[in-house]
């Protein structure tokens, strides 16, 4: 018996995964080239409930950790407004994967802090994504493939061809370094103060280089590139005919 191949679905290509990929991502939310608006910085950061749902637990870790000095309520109380959040995702019939990811990190971190009897090992997990963080990003400029530019040229369906555009190329770099930049601050801020045993400062340090410093740099990547994509595209219109 013959079969007809012909009705066969054609599985996604890595290019077609990638460009999903990065359409899912913070990136995804800011056009590249187009001009920077709050409500798509806002996007990018999960709209007012992913702000909640990033930053709750980490201050309520913090308040409670400075009323009690105990490390058993200080983990379990933020974990368990991450399943809360998880709860009204589902019933509210909306994306649950974000708060299912922060739940996972909030329960592996919590979970080091209880066996361990110290609040500060709350914040070993974020030190080693950091530290992954770096490392990528180092290795993507050493290889001369910066991260962000892949991104962009993911986002904007162009492939590879910024690697060719010696200003494109310029700013993929300068803004993969700022990404890296910001991922060493945070463990060059941080780190110190789990040393300290600071735990309560190392929390405020995470908060306010968590999400806020994420959004900045965001900004300013998404300014960098508008600038040379903007440049770009006016160059490619010419001037214009006039009858």
């Amino acid at each position: 018996m013959s079969h007809d191949r012909g009705d066969s679905p054609t599985p996604p290509s890595l290019a077609d995964a990638l460009s999903a990929a990065a359409q899912n991502s913070g990136f995804g939310k800011v056009a590249p080239g187009e001009t920077p608006t709050a409500g798509a910085l806002l996007g990018a950061m999960g709209g007012v409930r992913g702000i909640v749902e990033s930053l709750l637990p980490g201050f309520v870790f913090v308040v409670v950790y400075a009323i009690t000095q105990e490390t058993l309520p200080s983990v379990l109380i933020p974990a368990a407004i991450a399943v809360l959040f998880v709860l009204v995702r589902l019933v509210t019939r909306t994306p649950v994967v974000p708060a299912l990811v922060g739940l996972l990190g909030i329960a592996v971190s919590a979970a080091l802090a209880i066996f361990s009897g110290d609040a500060k090992e709350n914040f070993v997990l974020g030190f080693w994504l950091n530290g992954a963080y770096v490392v990528g990003l180092l290795v993507s400029l050493l290889a001369r493939w910066p991260v962000i530019g892949i991104i962009v040229g993911l986002l904007r369906g162009e492939g590879t061809a910024w690697r060719a555009d010696k200003a494109k190329y310029r700013i993929a770099f300068v803004t993969t370094v700022l990404w890296t930049c910001m991922f060493a601050a945070r463990l060059a801020v941080q780190v110190p103060l789990y040393y300290a045993d600071q735990t309560q400062l190392l929390g405020g340090a995470k908060l306010i280089m968590g999400l806020p410093l994420y959004a900045a740099t965001l900004w300013v990547t998404w300014l960098l590139v508008r600038a040379v994509y903007a440049k770009g595209a006016a160059a490619a219109s010419g001037p214009g005919v006039h009858g």
